[in-house]
């Protein structure tokens, strides 16, 4: 009994580790690295910032789109659904490592991002088929945190690498393959699956999540500046060297990895009070960069700041789903994070634009601006509750939904077993 209780943790640990390892390679490696590499790509495909914003419009969109299909097909095909965001994901950053034309370079990276986007969503059912109930929440969000060591990955990469951007896109491929042939090893697929209830939306169940919807798009507005522009901000005001830029972008993934370390403590939040700081915090990075982007000490508590506050909110956000609905909270990841996404989409544009227009600094203040905006929503979500909480069917529902799920997903929101210390939360956020 011992050993195979000994098994089935070290499968678990397996199952995680190469979960984490499979978000960083998606959205670390492939689809984020992108603004890390800009400033090389710009100089030698004569790429400008709106160009350079077009292109990550693009990626987002395309990335919407892999995630609606995530949301229909995730929890029954998962392992299909890492298959293919393998495939798009390193041919994807091949194709770009040998385009010798603006127009191919930038087909290449939109079709990168369709892994990203099927990642999650494929993601969530193999933790919740290989993971002990009892432990799928914290399991959620440690795979959650990958994003942030993809980040360092890349950043350590580029210090190898550049300005030798096509050979790090051609490793990067080759690393997000071998992970992923891990990943579908260690998957044990379980016929006895815990699944979800349907994924049919009511109108009722998407209007409880228009506050949520408001604020991820806001999010995705909000974090593009750094997401697309960060690294370039740094080298436009040549206050730094070429590695002092890449370091930055690592304290960015420093700053998500973080987050798996205080998942715990968030977890006595309740999802809008830890929305709350989330966003708050990432603002104050955003004002950092765009304040002093030439003084490397100030930029890099900036990047450091955004880091764990953009990772929080995104899980902050899957917990906020998970309170509106546990029963449908896989549905819920991939429709907030569509929302977030098309936000970014939205962002990259507008933000390129002014950038072109006004400079980088206005830009970033702008951007600054919306995350501020994203956090009086959270103050409309609590008087959405206590406005539902007036309307007998939905009380009921409220009630009721949470306990249907052992666990919620990806998130740093309350399990079952703490709801009494997210309720002392809400109070003291109020």
């Amino acid at each position: 009994m011992k050993r195979a209780f000994s098994f089935g943790l070290d499968r678990e640990w397996l199952v995680i580790v190469t979960g984490i390892a499979f978000i960083a390679a998606t959205y670390g490696l492939v689809r984020l690295a992108y603004g890390l590499f800009l400033p090389d790509i710009q100089t030698d495909l004569a790429l400008d910032s709106a160009g350079a914003g077009y292109i990550s419009a693009g990626s987002s969109l395309v990335y919407c789109l892999a995630a609606l299909c995530g949301f229909l097909f995730g929890r029954q095909c998962p392992r299909m659904l890492i298959v293919v965001a393998t495939a798009t994901a390193a041919g994807g950053v091949w194709g770009m490592a040998a385009a010798a034309h603006l127009v191919v370079f930038g087909l290449c990276a939109v079709i990168a991002s369709v892994g990203a986007g099927l990642a999650s969503p494929a993601m969530v059912s193999v933790v919740r088929r290989n993971i002990d109930a009892k432990r799928i929440d914290r399991a959620q969000s440690m795979v959650n945190s990958g994003t942030g060591p993809g980040l360092v990955g890349a950043g350590l990469l580029a210090l190898l690498f550049l300005p030798g951007w096509r050979l790090t896109w051609a490793v990067i491929g080759v690393i997000t393959v071998l992970i992923a042939i891990a990943l579908l090893t260690a998957d044990r697929p379980d016929p006895a699956d815990r699944n979800e209830q349907g994924n049919a939306m009511s109108a009722d169940w998407v209007r409880r999540h228009r506050t949520a919807l408001t604020a991820a798009v806001l999010l995705g507005v909000a974090s593009s500046a750094m997401w697309t522009y960060g690294r370039a901000i740094l080298v436009d005001s040549g206050g730094s060297s070429q590695s002092g830029t890449i370091i930055a972008w690592i304290m960015i993934g420093f700053g998500g990895a973080a987050v798996a370390g205080t998942a715990i403590p968030l977890a006595k939040w309740t999802a809008t009070c830890a929305w709350t700081l989330s966003c708050s915090t990432m603002t104050a990075g955003i004002l950092l960069v765009a304040a002093a982007p030439g003084q490397m000490a100030v930029a890099l508590v900036g990047c450091l700041l955004f880091g764990w506050g953009f990772t929080s909110s995104t899980s902050a956000l899957i917990a906020w789903t998970s309170t509106i609905d546990a029963t449908r909270s896989a549905a819920g990841t991939a429709l907030l994070f569509i929302a977030m996404v098309f936000g970014q989409a939205v962002g990259a544009t507008a933000l390129g634009a002014i950038i072109t227009a006004a400079g980088y600094g206005a830009a970033f203040v702008v951007a600054a601006a919306i995350a501020a905006m994203s956090i009086a929503v959270s103050t409309l979500a609590r008087t959405d509750r206590r406005a539902e909480a007036d309307e007998p069917d939905a009380s009921v529902d409220s009630v009721r939904a949470p306990s249907r799920e052992p666990g919620q997903q990806l998130s740093a929101g309350p399990a079952p077993a703490e709801r009494v210390a997210g309720e002392l939360g809400a109070q003291q956020c109020h």
